[in-house]
């Protein structure tokens, strides 16, 4: 076994490992005034009732996430031994089971905590209405102004392409196995040598940006019980997470076109190319994982003894569709936070959010219809 093939499943290995652990710790990680995607007073969090749930929740993530991980070694030493078809489908279902039995769970999970809700009264007795003030002051995604460091990381990578261009040799690696042995080769040409890893570089900073918009045009999620110090909380989480997506944004995109024309000059091999971005997405997958723990979806870690009185303010179950799907009419809001996971959902009563959906698809279409383009 080579140390490229050695490495990559010892990655993917830690890859399932690490998604399943984020999995099966979630619900402790979620906002106080919800459970499993329900929406309860933050007081009743304690009640042993939920504190069954997420522990039956998280001792059968952890062992799923056990044996996914198993598996996923399995499938590495699969694809070693000349097996890639069938190493490859297990790989795939050691990442996807984890995620797929998470869901289940939480919808088991959440019919269970809705159930507890209507029997205990739970729900909203009076509506409340919070506005934020001075939210100029408060903390918050860093501005999208920064994002234009990219235009200097892609504009090198066309000047270096340029420079290594003359001395590339008249058939470029394309494609290696599992072991780093390269089994397909294309002619030299400006599109294949610079314009291809050029086209990697751009769609991976679109996706960045897009993902920097996305925390910037969100919904900010105020607790009626305590709207400053929820307010505070969220704005640190985005201005934590945008700083993540600037630098990882820049050192993986710029990382993967320097490793690509690397290896079409002959500097490297195909196989160390594809370790080294394997290897710089590393640290935005750690980095993702420490601001999920320090500061918990929408910041619900960062001030731990918000209270709401044992009152539930505000309600908008109806509106989540399998505790996954944010459809209301009512709200203008396009983005918004997770109510179970990490991260940021759309408003899919809004058009804008089909139109992001469709626009996102189309894009990738024409981005790999551009890269056969540009190998052919």
């Amino acid at each position: 076994m080579t140390v490229i093939a050695a490495t990559t499943i010892g990655m993917l290995a830690s890859l399932t490992l690490t998604v399943g652990l984020l999995l099966a710790f979630t619900p402790y990680l979620m906002r106080r005034s919800e459970c499993f995607a329900v929406t309860v007073p933050a007081s009743v969090q304690h009640d042993p009732r939920l504190v069954a749930l997420k522990r039956r929740y998280a001792m059968v993530m952890l062992v799923l996430t056990a044996v996914a991980t198993v598996a996923s070694l399995a499938a590495g030493m699969l694809m070693v031994s000349g097996q890639e078809g069938i190493g490859t489908a297990l790989m795939c279902a050691a990442l996807l089971v984890p995620v797929v039995m998470s869901f289940v769970l939480m919808l088991r999970n959440r019919r269970r905590v809705s159930a507890l809700k209507r029997s205990e009264g739970w729900g909203v007795r009076g509506r409340q209405a919070v506005a934020s003030v001075a939210e100029e002051d408060l903390p918050g995604a860093i501005p999208l102004a920064w994002d234009l460091v990219y235009a200097p990381v892609v504009l090198g990578t066309v000047c270096l392409g340029l420079v290594l261009y003359p001395g590339m040799p008249e058939q470029l690696p394309m494609h290696a196995d599992f072991m780093g042995n390269v089994n397909s080769y294309v002619p030299k040409t400006l599109g294949s040598a610079i314009g291809f890893p050029v086209a990697i570089e751009t769609f991976t900073v679109a996706c960045f940006v897009f993902a920097h918009w996305t925390i910037l045009r969100s919904k900010h999620p105020v607790d009626p019980g305590a709207p400053a110090t929820s307010a505070l909380a969220y704005g640190l989480f985005a201005h934590a997470q945008s700083v993540l997506l600037l630098v990882m944004g820049v050192l993986v995109s710029g990382g993967t076109g320097l490793l690509f024309l690397l290896s079409s000059a002959g500097f490297i091999g195909l196989g160390q190319a594809g370790l080294g971005i394997m290897m710089l997405c590393v640290p935005l997958a750690i980095g993702g994982v420490v601001l999920s723990v320090t500061y918990g979806q929408a910041g619900s870690r960062v001030f731990r003894r918000m209270r709401d009185g044992g009152k539930l303010l505000s309600d908008d179950d109806e509106h989540w569709k399998l505790g996954v799907l944010y459809v209301n009419q009512e709200d203008a809001s396009v983005f918004l936070p997770k109510r179970f996971g990490f991260g940021w959902t759309l408003n899919f009563a809004r058009p804008a959010a089909w139109a992001i959906v469709v626009g996102f698809v189309v894009l990738t279409t024409a981005f790999v219809v551009a890269v056969f383009i540009l190998v052919g």
